[in-house]
């Protein structure tokens, strides 16, 4: 099945930036759940490909917007960390060798192949199978472009997941965040730590005061507001949950009755609701991280959402 049968144009038509010489970030609108951006490079060996997507159609379509630059073969996919609209279009590179971080493996395993979810008003995943990266790392490993040599590190601890990594191009100051950053949405921390996800972007994303970031949700950014805009949420967040855990609320009853002020505008609203579960978690006595029930925090999000499933346009 080829992409050009398919329309993607719903919520918006990707759009590929080249972000600096042979460096290019492919950015699907809107952001909202289960739709990500990615990247790739391109040298004379060929490409490498920064994530997949999350559906057979959009993937296809990324696919085809990389044919539209360069003949040259997909040779190797980098995924950032193991959430399904990053990684479960692997499976349609299959000439590539798969890179992630050893947890990145783990926990594409550990989740399975794309399914139907009772969370989710969708979306229709197409053909996918299960391709966990094959090629592992623990602290860092390099991948090239012809003489572009990008650094992909993982952070070091629990953050928007338990095994986040960047890819840091310094030659072009250009960093790929994965979804360190949310630029326009709200944040998610449910499988990660909302006190990691700060100490992270404080000390490792700010430090490298990067001209250029592709974020791993909404546009490209060139400044230090979306970061700054971050952790005024994740600040928000971790407040929030200190004074209503010390209150003896729940986190669904925490999340019902937060003003979310100035963060209310933001998509995906209703993930206060799990990030509050983390952040309850991260106030406890256990490691950063720690597994939590993510089926009773995903429900409450629902349940904040009206009862309805979330919505998914992906």
């Amino acid at each position: 099945m080829s992409s050009l049968e398919l329309d993607i144009t719903t919520p918006g038509r990707p759009e590929v930036q080249e972000v600096s010489p042979g460096i290019y970030a492919y950015l699907q609108p809107d952001g909202t759940w289960w739709i990500n951006n990615t990247g790739f490079l391109v040298g004379p060996q060929g490409v490498v490909s920064i994530d997949t997507c999350s559906t057979q159609r959009r993937t296809l379509a990324y696919l085809d917007a990389i044919g539209a630059i360069t003949p040259a073969p997909v040779r190797a996919v980098v995924n950032t960390h193991h959430h399904g609209d990053h990684t479960f279009g692997n499976c349609l590179f299959p000439r590539a060798a798969i890179i992630g971080h050893e947890t990145t493996r783990a926990e594409a395993i550990a989740f399975g192949p794309p399914r139907d979810m009772p969370f989710w008003d969708g979306p229709d995943w197409g053909d996918l199978t299960l391709d966990p990266p094959f090629i592992t790392f623990t602290d860092e490993i390099a991948v090239h472009a012809g003489d572009l040599r990008a650094q992909v590190r993982h952070v070091g601890m629990p953050a928007h997941t338990t095994n986040d990594s960047i890819v840091w191009i310094p030659e072009r100051s250009v960093l790929f965040c994965g979804d360190l950053i949310f630029n326009g949405g709200t944040p998610f921390l449910l499988m990660g730590s909302v006190t990691g996800a700060i100490e992270i972007l404080e000390k490792v994303v700010r430090p490298l005061d990067a001209q250029t970031v592709v974020p791993g949700h909404g546009p490209v950014f060139h400044d230090t507001a979306p970061i700054d805009a971050t952790l005024d949420y994740l600040r928000f967040v971790l407040d929030t949950a200190t004074h209503c855990r010390a209150a003896g609320l729940t986190p669904l009853e925490a999340a019902q009755q937060t003003d979310l002020g100035r963060f209310a505008a933001w998509p995906d609203a209703e993930r206060i609701a799990g990030n509050l579960h983390r952040a309850y978690a991260d106030l406890g006595d256990g490691e950063r991280g720690t597994r939590i029930d993510t089926a009773t925090a995903l429900a409450d999000m629902v349940t904040y959402n009206g009862g309805a499933p979330l919505t998914c346009l992906a």
